[in-house]
């Protein structure tokens, strides 16, 4: 039993996240952590900044990847700084979360 032959049709992101509730939360989450990253960017050293990705948004939680321990250790002192900078751009932001990132060779 044969069934008809259906070409694949290509979906941009955004269309596909137009008919996936989930996708389309998922996406939202994104740029918001994206823009929170660029309203705290001139909190972070011009030097570090390479080094620091906007990470997940959990609930009232956000998560920063950063590379390596020394740039994660100069970032955490700024986490207050960062806080007090994302409530001021009306964030519900409570605690956030660095992640180191590991170079795996």
């Amino acid at each position: 039993m044969n069934s008809p032959h259906r070409p694949h049709r290509a979906v941009t992101l955004s269309q596909a996240a137009e008919n996936s509730p989930s996708l389309a939360r998922l996406t939202e989450l994104v740029r918001e952590s994206n823009e929170w990253l660029k309203a705290v960017e001139p909190l972070i050293p011009e030097a570090l900044r390479q080094a620091v990705q906007a990470g997940p948004i959990d609930g009232d939680t956000w998560c920063l990847l950063v590379s390596g321990n020394a740039a994660a250790a100069k970032i955490r002192q700024l986490v207050p700084l960062i806080q007090a900078r994302l409530r001021g751009k009306g964030s519900k932001v409570t605690s956030i979360r660095l992640k180191v990132l590991i170079n795996r060779k």
